[in-house]
């Protein structure tokens, strides 16, 4: 099972929060036990959220590092107790987790030796609530606490105690005893310059439902937990129809799974295709089952809620996507890609990006680059970019700049940027590709990043995840999309024209036209093209992926001009597997309704994309193979 990794936040102290209101609160439990706390509410919180904090006991002497018991210094620390909101656990009492029991014991322990409750608005774990009860009825299904969150698109665990650490820091308490069993708790506090003194663990309160719950935490996230050695899960925790075992968990899909979700989509695809190009953007719906599906999530690592899976599932997952919708499977094949890049940012923007559960959709454009000029604290840029595909259903866009001759790429929120309605096209309309305006807009500097750095193998995000493509050069993904969607693209128009002729079609035919000799010879011209076409582009996917981890392609220029012009052929063959298929399919596919002119006009644009814009791939690729001192195929055959 792999567990979720919490490494240790160096942060600056956060900016400051100021006591907003004090007031005294008699507090009853169930049970009958009782006291009173002093609740206070603050300004200033990063979050904006109503966090309180609940000092009980003496906590003034505690503060002071004074014994409550006689009021002499003893050096010790406040009792402190971070406690997530759970409306189901503290409030009615479920016994699916242990929030309601660990309340009620903290409030007692801290009582008695002076300290705080600091009670934070982070439902399920950051999910929110609903998304909690998403959670639950798939643990009901095996997953357990951990895979379910992911399953859903969230990461395991969204937490930010950065308005814990200010409500302390407001209190002026810099040193705590921390009651916890989680060892992320007191490494985000150490983060903010919280000092821990002591790790206090709570009791361990298990359940006839919540054992599997315990035990997650325990063995996924290191929690100090102490349990019996078979801890056997109750009858709502397994699957249905199965009271002797519970399923191994699901968990994150694996790249088969993954694939087989997105073909499930093809059909919904193709019925939305022309409602897409009349829309100029991807419909909601198809957002929503591309989110549901887990496509945004392809490359994301796994710490940030991702799937972590490799340049061949992304190129195949966008193939197939085309087979539905060139202009879906366009948008969705740069939002995945352009998750990866976000997630090669430093950590703090990391933090901001993917805290918010869902996978951040981020348009990125460097056609021109923008401009760039040094301001107090970061940036002020201008810039007219152009062709920010998905960028309506971005909430970022990454933006190329120049600094003084350095190329620098800016993270800016997207209502921050004016955009231009520009992409009116005979092709790839469902794309919403516009154009972004800012005048002097500017940009904090840990929102900034020089270019070279981002796109290095060691590259920020690279000294925090593990998974092999952080590790890859930027270059390793960024000629796929356009070949990925002219296969899929080419594929489905052969399987229309293949339908075509087996069904009868055209003006007053006779028979059907599968069964005369020139129609079977041009289905299989246009059938031989779309082998070309797959097996180049298959070839040049095995050059990407097979390099080994972190490496890419082939480094060298001949590599790289291979790489390109084996795309470069294979985008060019797929769109002549369409031009035979359009000739021999009669006027009627040039209506608008029929989906073959708009896989023709798609394509068509497709290859006038500068990745795959041929003249100049064929020269580079000459050169560089002939010249080049490396420049060989991959088989080891030197030129003659």
């Amino acid at each position: 099972m792999t567990a979720v990794a919490h490494t240790s936040r160096h942060f600056p102290v956060p900016p400051a929060a100021t006591v907003r209101t004090q007031v005294t609160v008699p507090l009853r439990f169930s049970d009958g036990y009782s006291t009173t706390a002093d609740v206070l509410t603050f300004h200033g919180l990063a979050d904006g959220k109503e966090h309180l904090l609940l000092a009980l006991g003496p906590w003034e002497q505690a503060l002071l590092g004074a014994d409550p018991a006689t009021g002499s210094p003893a050096g010790a620390a406040p009792l402190v107790r971070m406690h997530s909101e759970c409306m189901t656990g503290d409030v009615f009492g479920s016994e699916r987790c242990d929030c309601g029991p660990q309340l009620r014991e903290a409030v007692e322990q801290i009582a008695g030796t002076g300290g705080f409750l600091l009670y934070l608005r982070q439902e399920g774990r950051g999910i929110g609530l609903y998304s909690k009860l998403d959670a639950y009825a798939l643990q009901d299904t095996g997953l357990d606490t951990y895979d379910a969150n992911l399953a859903l698109g969230h990461a395991a665990d969204e937490r930010d105690y950065t308005a814990a650490a200010q409500m302390l820091h407001a209190l002026g308490a810099t040193s705590v005893r921390l009651l916890s069993n989680n060892p992320d708790k007191a490494a985000q506090l150490a983060g903010f310059g919280i000092g821990i003194t002591e790790s206090v663990a709570t009791g361990v309160h298990l359940s006839a439902a919540n054992g599997r719950y315990l035990a997650a935490k325990r063995d996924r996230t290191a929690h100090t937990l102490v349990l019996p050695a078979a801890v056997e899960p109750s009858a709502v925790e397994r699957s249905a129809g199965n009271a002797s075992a519970v399923p191994a968990p699901a968990g994150i899909p694996d790249p088969a799974d993954l694939l087989a979700r997105v073909e499930a989509l093809v059909p919904a695809l193709q019925a939305r295709a022309a409602d897409t190009e009349a829309q100029r953007r991807l419909p909601a719906d198809t957002v929503a089952d591309l989110h549901g599906a887990g496509v945004f999530r392809v490359l994301v690592p796994k710490a940030l809620g991702g799937l972590g899976m490799g340049a061949d599932t992304y190129a195949e997952v966008i193939r197939l996507l085309a087979r539905g919708c060139a202009s879906t499977a366009w948008t969705a094949g740069h939002l995945m890609e352009h998750a990866w890049m976000l997630a090669r940012w430093p950590r703090q923007v990391q933090d901001e990006v993917f805290s918010h559960g869902t996978m951040p959709l981020a348009a990125a454009t460097s056609a021109p680059a923008g401009t760039a000029r040094t301001v107090p604290g970061g940036l002020a840029i201008t810039g007219h970019w152009r062709f920010a595909s998905g960028i309506l259903h971005s909430e970022w866009a990454l933006l190329a700049v120049d600094l003084d001759g350095v190329r620098l790429q800016c993270l800016v929120p997207v209502p921050e940027l004016e955009l231009q309605d520009a992409w009116h096209t005979d092709g790839l309309r469902g794309t919403g590709s516009n154009d972004l305006l800012a005048t002097d807009l500017f940009v904090p500097g840990y929102r900034t990043l020089a270019w070279e750095k981002l796109a290095a193998p060691d590259n920020p995000g690279s000294r925090i995840h593990p998974e092999p493509l952080i590790h890859a050069p930027m270059g390793t993904l960024l000629n796929l999309v356009a070949p990925s969607v002219a296969l899929g693209a080419a594929e489905s128009a052969v399987d229309l024209f293949r339908d075509r002729l087996q069904t009868g079609g055209g003006k007053n035919p006779v028979g059907r036209q599968a069964d005369s000799p020139l129609a079977q010879a041009r289905f299989a011209r246009a059938f031989g093209q779309l082998a070309s076409a797959r097996l180049l582009w298959t070839d040049a996917l095995g050059a990407i992926t097979t390099a080994g981890p972190g490496k890419g392609p082939d480094p060298t220029e001949a590599g790289r001009a291979e790489v390109r012009l084996l795309l470069g052929l294979s985008a060019d063959a797929a769109q002549d597997a369409v031009r035979l298929v359009m000739a021999g399919s009669g006027a009627g596919v040039h209506r608008l309704a029929h989906p073959l002119q708009r896989i023709q006009r798609d394509i068509g644009v497709l290859v006038n994309h500068p990745t795959l814009s041929l003249d100049p791939i064929l020269e580079r690729a000459g050169r560089d193979l002939l010249v080049s001192a490396a420049g060989r195929f991959r088989s080891g055959t030197s030129p003659a």
